[in-house]
């Protein structure tokens, strides 16, 4: 039967880190009204996080990547004027450089109350920011057969935006050590392949009805049905210091979305593959991040990720003309040959004398990140 083609726009939703605009060092204790300073600004459109330390933005819904573009300019503006207020300022990155998880409070509501005695310690060492992009698709049957396919991809998608070197004020030697930590929760990784709409639906009741959790926001895995929005929420990526980063994942995102649509309509699709051979290329996309090679599944080979890019990019080529995304796309190219926010911080820190002064290169690293937020913001 066929689908009307869904509307394709997109939600952008970035979580930040708060520091000391001297110091570097995480702002374990902002201020109280904060959060609200921000969103008599910006409209309501910034919330806590678990953590005090943080903040997260959403997006409007936004008809294209210009729009897109516009209200990341407008929020990560209005967060940094609020934060400045106050002597802090935002990092758009997944983890804090040096920042220990075991110094950081949570913030008291009912909401975060019930997550703290649920999962206990895992949670609190969730001192991690990542980015997800909401694409309108307003078929529910439609939405999880393009989850299905689009699982492939998510390897791909991290390895353009990773941001997440440092953990603990180590270099762990992963490009996104993000994920080691969000793994520690449950319902993580790559989403379970469904059959349909209703069987989904099955799986939430099952799992609400028995009291594992409250509704379908407590899935978490790397890409799934927003249990709010009439749209697939991609959810793997790292949350990128430069702006542009962040709308190139978001952008290819929304292009491979409307390239497995357009398949569909003519009778074809996306082969399917196991979480297991997906998770292998997550691990690849963790550990090297655009260094990385995948396997590209059809061949049996490992391949270069600038080469993979290259292919995706002619398979979206299209959808991006259609979308009005062309530029954004293309600049993929840049991000595999120049590499992503940990290549920069890893270089920053050896710049600064690495291993030799740990305390300065790190605090280096942090105040490159603090200007790579906010550039071009409003």
């Amino acid at each position: 039967m066929s689908v009307a083609e869904p509307a394709f726009t997109l939600g952008v939703e970035e979580e930040y880190h708060l520091v000391d605009r001297e110091t570097g060092d995480l702002a374990s204790d902002p201020p109280e009204g904060l959060v609200d300073e921000c969103a008599r600004e910006l409209g309501g459109q910034v919330a806590n996080e678990f953590l005090r330390a943080q903040v997260e933005i959403g997006t409007r819904v936004c008809a294209d990547i210009g729009e897109a573009r516009r209200e990341l300019r407008r929020l990560r503006g209005g967060v940094a004027r609020a934060c400045a207020n106050h002597g802090l300022a935002p990092v758009a990155a997944s983890t804090h450089p040096f920042g220990d998880w075991r110094r950081q409070d949570y913030v008291h509501k009912a909401r975060y109350e019930g997550l703290a005695h649920d999962m206990q310690a895992v949670v609190h060492r969730l001192l991690i920011c990542g980015m997800h992009v909401h694409i309108g698709i307003e078929d529910e049957e439609l939405r999880i057969d393009l989850m299905n396919q689009a699982r492939y991809f998510l390897p791909h998608l991290l390895c353009l935006t990773t941001s997440s070197p440092f953990w603990q004020g180590r270099n762990t030697g992963l490009k996104s050590y993000r994920l080691t930590v969000f793994d520690s929760l449950p319902r993580t990784g790559p989403p379970e392949p469904v059959a349909s709409w209703s069987e989904y639906q099955r799986m939430i009741r099952h799992m609400t009805n028995s009291g594992l959790l409250e509704d379908g926001s407590k899935i978490w895995w790397d890409l799934r049905p927003s249990s709010r929005y009439p749209t697939l929420e991609m959810r793997i990526c790292d949350v990128c210091p430069d702006m542009e980063d962040a709308l190139t994942a978001a952008a290819l995102f929304q292009c491979v979305l409307r390239m497995l649509y357009r398949l569909r309509t003519d009778n074809q699709r996306w082969r399917e593959y196991s979480n297991m051979l997906i998770r292998e290329n997550r691990w690849l996309a963790q550990r090297y991040g655009s260094r990385s090679e995948l396997v590209d599944f059809g061949k049996g080979a490992l391949v270069p990720f600038a080469d993979l890019v290259d292919e995706i990019l002619d398979l979206v080529r299209e959808d991006a003309m259609a979308l009005g995304c062309a530029a954004e796309v293309e600049r993929a190219r840049r991000i595999a040959r120049d590499g992503t926010s940990a290549e920069r911080q890893v270089a920053a820190y050896e710049a600064s004398g690495g291993d030799g002064d740990a305390d300065a290169a790190l605090r280096a690293v942090v105040r490159g990140l603090m200007d790579e937020t906010v550039a071009g913001a409003a």
